[in-house]
């Protein structure tokens, strides 16, 4: 079972919030972790900076794709990120708890 840790950012906790309880309810994710950051980006060729909710998703790799649709379903940005990072180390008892976690 490949592992993943997919981030996204929002701009209010109450959608980071929306978004977490509904990967959640469908069982497509086992944890998810909402963490306040600063975020310093260009866009439309201009410097932004805002303050951000960083939602870090632990699931298994191939429900990336069922994740993604459904965070552009609820997001409010025009353009969220969605990056998968490839987990390449794991302990058992984690590995176990996201598979008994998820469908």
């Amino acid at each position: 079972m490949k592992i993943i840790i997919i981030q996204t950012t929002c701009k209010t906790k109450k959608e980071a919030k929306k978004i977490a309880k509904f990967l959640l309810k469908d069982k497509l994710v086992a944890c998810v972790q909402i963490t306040k950051i600063k975020s310093f980006y260009t866009w439309k060729n201009k410097f932004c900076k805002d303050n951000e909710k960083l939602i870090s998703i632990k699931t298994k790799k191939k429900y990336f794709t069922k994740i993604k649709r459904k965070i552009k379903e609820i997001h409010s940005y025009d353009l969220p990120e969605i990056i998968a990072i490839d987990i390449t180390k794991i302990s058992k008892e984690y590995l176990k708890y996201i598979g008994e976690n998820t469908k």
